[in-house]
């Protein structure tokens, strides 16, 4: 059996952080509907962008988490000091997402195979940087998290927990859209939406475990101890 190479954690965070956001970027592009788990921080972005026009996508999203991660503490019935870097992230991937979306402007999308292409090329990127966080110390977001220390605390499959709560976020994108843009009015959460949140969590779980048979994953600094305080 062939060894496995050795993959540092903290480049897996970056890479996830980098590719999530790309892929986000492909989907919002694509106009099939975005993620499911970014699609009320999306909407959010629409509705406050059209009276704030300084108000970006990445915005929205670390002020959407900083409120999750209050929610996802009541939830468990704990809170630690790591959790608090799980916000930190979440303005990481706010500036990284804010910076590939204005590259992302330039892609043609008058073309509708273009925008196949873009919204296949979204929910796979999506789904390898959900995997690469999940096999990184380093705080995910607070979305990959929740799910994160849900699993852990109950001891369900991850993937199994990320198909429940993305199917959640979707459902919570079609309430914002009727409540912001009129009743039966679908803006940002559509077909493509529904689609991903029923593959995303059996994608993650495919592409993890091809990413656990080819590298090993392992500390290249002593820092695991201080994100789970």
């Amino acid at each position: 059996m062939p060894t496995r190479k050795s993959f540092y954690s903290e480049i897996a965070y970056v890479v996830g952080i980098v590719t999530l956001a790309l892929g986000t970027v492909f989907m919002e592009r694509a106009d099939f509907g975005v993620s499911m788990v970014v699609a009320p921080a999306y909407l959010i972005y629409l509705k406050v962008s059209a009276l704030l026009p300084w108000f970006t996508f990445g915005m929205a999203e670390y002020t959407l988490q900083a409120v999750l991660l209050f929610a996802m503490c009541i939830v468990l019935r704990r809170f630690r000091i790591g959790y608090l870097f799980s916000f930190v992230t979440a303005v990481f991937y706010g500036v990284v997402l804010d910076l590939l979306m204005l590259l992302g402007g330039f892609l043609p999308k008058d073309v509708l195979a273009l925008r196949v292409v873009y919204y296949a090329v979204g929910v796979l990127f999506c789904s390898i940087g959900v995997a690469f966080l999940f096999r990184t110390y380093v705080a995910p977001e607070v979305y990959e998290l929740f799910v994160k220390e849900l699993s852990a605390k109950y001891g369900w499959k991850i993937h199994k927990v990320k198909t429940v709560y993305d199917c959640v976020s979707c459902l919570v994108g079609v309430i914002l859209s009727f409540a912001f843009f009129g009743l039966w009015r679908f803006e940002g959460v559509k077909w493509g939406t529904i689609l991903c949140a029923l593959i995303n969590g059996f994608l993650i779980g495919r592409i993890g475990a091809a990413l656990d048979g080819m590298f090993e994953f392992r500390d290249r600094w002593a820092l695991r101890e201080r994100f789970f305080r």
